[in-house]
């Protein structure tokens, strides 16, 4: 039985100490402490994880289950139910086609699988959340096909590490691929510069870099695009308003159950 606040209740060492040392133990507990109950942070803790491993082991799963006083089967019914928590070792840098409707009628498909064959072969392509060089090793990339991005008017979209290259072509998905795998890091469309998979697991933990103003600078920048504007630019231009809502309109009427 694990207590509330984290570590065995018995006071022994927990069986995840070799993986997660001390500073992680620290990081979640400090994570905990954001939450008046503290099984609300197993997802911060989950992206602790991957910061840590590179994905979701079994024994991240058991840490996470150690220090929220969780059964191991809760902590994995969130953890395979979320896409965003990997199963398998992640590359340095997980590349995300959006394969949804409109991207994929804009040439996402075609994007996908062409990177697919790229970073595979013709006859052997790349699956999805397969992995081109070694997982973790500089240059390594996850590919996967991802459902909508939320970019629909800048498709067909790709993200890498979650930002954003809109706009993109199998040629550019192509040259983009292959930078990622030279060790470049090019700048996203818009949004934050790029990094590596850990660290942005880092940052969706919770865990953000406090003192570093290059960092806030670049992310409390403008991030949406001129095409996501383009409707409220219009209605501005133009005077345009939305009709105002009646006033003192009844609600109708709801049967009693």
């Amino acid at each position: 039985m694990s207590s509330p606040k984290g570590g065995p209740a018995g006071g022994g060492a927990p069986k995840t100490a070799t993986t997660f040392g001390e500073d992680t133990v620290a990081e979640a507990r400090e994570l905990i402490s954001r939450y008046p109950q503290s099984r609300s942070a197993l997802l911060p803790l989950l992206h602790l994880v991957q910061s840590v491993e590179g994905y979701v082991s079994q024994e991240g799963m058991t840490f996470c289950a150690e220090q929220l006083g969780l059964s191991e089967a809760e902590v994995a019914a969130v953890a395979t139910f979320y896409t965003m928590y990997k199963r398998r070792p992640c590359g340095e840098h997980l590349v995300s086609v959006c394969t949804n409707t409109l991207c994929a009628a804009m040439g996402g498909d075609a994007i996908y699988k062409r990177l697919q064959q790229h970073l595979g072969s013709e006859s052997a392509p790349l699956g999805h959340e397969d992995v081109a060089g070694t997982p973790g090793e500089s240059g390594s990339v996850m590919l996967e096909h991802a459902e909508c991005l939320a970019a629909c008017d800048l498709a067909p979209v790709l993200q890498v590490n979650y930002e954003y290259f809109d706009n993109q072509t199998e040629d550019s998905a192509v040259e983009l691929v292959d930078a990622l795998r030279r060790g470049d890091k090019p700048h996203p469309t818009r949004g934050a510069p790029l990094s590596d998979f850990k660290t942005v697991e880092r940052r969706l933990a919770g865990l953000l870099p406090e003192d570093d103003d290059e960092f806030w600078t670049d992310v409390d920048g403008p991030s949406q695009a001129v095409e996501t504007m383009r409707g409220a630019q219009l209605a501005a231009d133009r005077n345009w308003t939305a009709p105002a809502a009646p006033a003192d309109v009844p609600l109708p009427e709801v049967e009693a159950k």
